[in-house]
Order: C-alpha cells, then structure tokens, then sequence
C-alpha cells in the first residue's frame, strides 16, 4: 500500500533530521528537503496512473482540454505551495512561507483567468438563447 510507503519515508526523514539536528544542524535541512523531494515524487508518480481519467472525463462531458488542463495546474500549484510552505515553516522561516503562499495564490489568479472568460461567454451564449 502506498500510503505506508508515504508514511515510512516521512517518519525515517523526521528521525534522522531530529537526530542530525543535535549534532549536524546544516545536515538536518539537507535531510529535511530531501525527505520532502522524496515524498513528493513518489506522490506524483502514484498521480500519473490517474491522469487518464481526466481525459476521459473531459472526452465525456465535452469541456474543452485546456480547462482542465488549467485547473490540474491550479491543483498542483496549490499543493506544491502548501507543501513548500509548511518546509519553510518549520525552519522558521514564516516570513517566507507567506510570501510564497502570497505569490503562488496569485499565480492561481492568473491561470484562472481563461476559465473565467470561458465561463462569462458561456453564460452570454446561454442569455443570447434566452431573448
């Protein structure tokens, strides 16, 4: 099960950052990121079995591509925001995890923009129809 694939790589990478911090503490960081790196690919790579799904889902309903495609971006920045932020956090660096927070709510904003415009021509098609 993947889940405690996930879940042992994550306690290994705590105990030896705890164990590093004592004596090594530049160590302890370089663990840290590379416990997380880990975790994440194998995340992702348990995602990539899943991603046919969403082609059928959009050859199913007829939304275009490039929505979906946009909002999976808009998941992925959000997670990988998330998942940056809390790192810098526990190295005390919350200053930081804002401002990355910050900059990654914004690069939401920007690729939802399409989807916007998508939605907003849609609803003037659909009072066209109406009159």
């Amino acid at each position: 099960m993947a889940i405690f694939q996930l879940v042992g790589i994550a306690f290994i990478t705590a105990v030896a950052a705890i164990l590093l911090k004592a004596t090594k503490p530049e160590l302890a960081l370089a663990v840290t990121i590379a416990g997380s790196v880990i975790l994440l690919l194998v995340a992702l790579e348990l995602f990539k079995d899943s991603l046919s799904l969403f082609g059928r889902l959009t050859s199913l309903t007829g939304i275009d591509a490039s929505i979906v495609k946009a909002m999976l971006k808009m998941v992925g920045i959000g997670y990988l925001v998330e998942f940056s932020a809390g790192i810098l956090s526990d190295f005390g660096q919350n200053s930081l995890a804002d401002k990355l927070v910050f900059a990654g709510k914004l690069l939401i904003l920007v690729l939802a923009v399409p989807i916007l415009e998508s939605v907003l021509k849609l609803i003037v098609d659909l009072m066209g129809l109406i009159q």
